[in-house]
């Protein structure tokens, strides 16, 4: 076998477990990368994986996606969204798929789990709405969409360390 295409080492058993919420495989790839050993990774693709997979305990942070467009499991009351938007059943998917990181988001803090989150969504031009969710649902950040590979791990690490 050669160097190139042996198996990476495990992390430490040591380090911080992040669980990177995302209905493809963008940001868990990209973070890998950027991380190396220095956190355990754990993948979930949707709001109820993400919530079996913290009710195992052993996460120290969650990498949270905000659009959901590939996923076939939502969390949310369709039907609710589906009225609000006046009947129009594509439209309230949409929103869903669009806002689905703040469904699991309430959900996980409605299931007990009070570890930080990490956002991957710009909400620098939407500041009341990140304000509005820090105090409901904190510990909470984001990233900008600026935001390079060194502030990603620095903001993953602070927050699965805290």
């Amino acid at each position: 076998m050669s160097p190139a295409s042996e198996p990476k080492p495990a992390p430490p058993a040591a380090a911080p477990c992040v669980l990177v919420v995302e209905d493809g495989h963008e940001y868990s790839t990209n973070l890998e990368r950027f991380l190396g050993d220095e956190v355990r990774l754990e993948r979930a693709g949707d709001g109820q994986a993400a919530l079996e997979r913290l009710d195992r305990g052993g996460v120290d942070a969650v990498f949270l996606d905000m659009k959901f467009d590939r996923a076939e499991r939502f969390l949310g009351d369709e039907a609710a969204l589906v009225s609000r938007f006046a009947g129009d059943a594509e439209r309230a998917r949409r929103f869903l798929e669009d806002n689905q990181g703040t469904y699991i988001l309430a959900a996980l803090r409605a299931a007990g789990h009070a570890l930080p989150v990490l956002f991957s969504y710009d909400f620098d031009g939407e500041p009341r709405r990140f304000r509005n969710l820090a105090g409901r649902y904190g510990p909470l950040d984001y990233l900008s969409d600026t935001a390079g590979p060194a502030e990603i791990r620095s903001a993953l690490l602070r927050l699965a360390e805290r």
